[in-house]
């Protein structure tokens, strides 16, 4: 986990999972492939694997170790919803997740059909918490927008979309069911373009629908260049979550031990070989 994430929209990073491959052209410019590639060959670096997929057991009880409420990424060098990520793996982070519920935590996939089924097969005592965001991908019109459907008939506490990269105009589309819209530009080397009249309109429609709006970024080669102001002013709308409160230093301790003998159990259980030997598929 990173404490001091640079995503504008969260406050740390929560990695169980390390890896993904790709299945949209939103992850054509990757920058978690990116990143995790300069590191293939590193001994003993977390990364040493490369962007192959991963299961990390080990990070699996990490938000109960921070007793500071924070905004989490989950899976920002992944996709939890991979084809090749085990359901009881799955079940576990939503476990994690409802125990340490004094995070918010933000899980975002491509993987909009899976998401919605495994969300359907757990227990709603494990999902449908205000706390736990579940969001989709939504670049364009052909692979983004029928993700938005599969994300209203999930369970789930709180729904959002990152349109990011927005890569051409989405048109009108229905935000019924959606807790949040974040909106931004690709950044990089070979950045592709984003109008700013696609970003406004998705502004309206948010502001119509009664959504929270967050304008991450223009992107570009030089996305701090570029800024973050849309139409003359900077969007940093959230939803409101509801939150546990923080246990006492022992309580916690006692969860976390309960959490580490888990994740043991399930490296036990799921044995080595698949956890360092999925390759990528693309």
């Amino acid at each position: 986990m990173s404490d001091q994430s640079s995503i504008e929209w969260t406050d740390a990073t929560w990695n169980p999972v390390r890896g993904c491959s790709k299945v949209s052209p939103g992850c054509k410019h990757c920058y978690a492939e990116t990143f995790a590639e300069r590191f293939r060959g590193t001994p003993d670096h977390p990364y040493e694997q490369g962007f192959d997929l991963r299961l990390v057991f080990g990070k699996l009880p990490e938000p109960l170790r921070w007793a500071r409420a924070r905004k989490i990424f989950v899976n920002s060098m992944s996709d939890l919803f991979h084809e090749q990520v085990p359901d009881v793996f799955i079940e576990e982070v939503f476990r994690v997740m409802v125990e340490a519920d004094w995070h918010v935590y933000q899980v975002l996939t491509k993987r909009a059909e899976r998401l919605r089924a495994v969300s359907r097969a757990l227990d709603r005592e494990l999902v449908a918490h205000d706390h736990i965001w579940l969001g989709v991908s939504v670049e364009d019109r052909k692979y983004g927008l029928p993700r938005i459907e599969a994300l209203r008939e999930a369970r789930a506490g709180k729904r959002f979309l990152s349109i990011e990269p927005l890569l051409e105009d989405l048109g009108e589309f229905d935000l019924g069911g959606i807790d949040w819209v974040i909106v931004g530009g690709e950044s990089g080397r070979g950045a592709r373009p984003m109008h700013g009249d696609w970003a406004m309109a998705i502004r309206e429609q948010c502001r119509e629908a009664n959504v929270p709006f967050f304008f991450k970024q223009w992107g570009g080669v030089n996305k701090k260049k570029a800024g973050r102001d849309l139409g003359g002013r900077r969007y940093d709308e959230f939803p409101v979550a509801e939150t546990g409160e923080l246990p006492s230093r022992g309580a916690r301790w006692r969860i976390l031990a309960g959490a580490e003998a888990r994740a043991a159990a399930l490296e036990r259980e799921l044995g080595i070989e698949p956890l360092t030997q999925i390759r990528r598929a693309g």
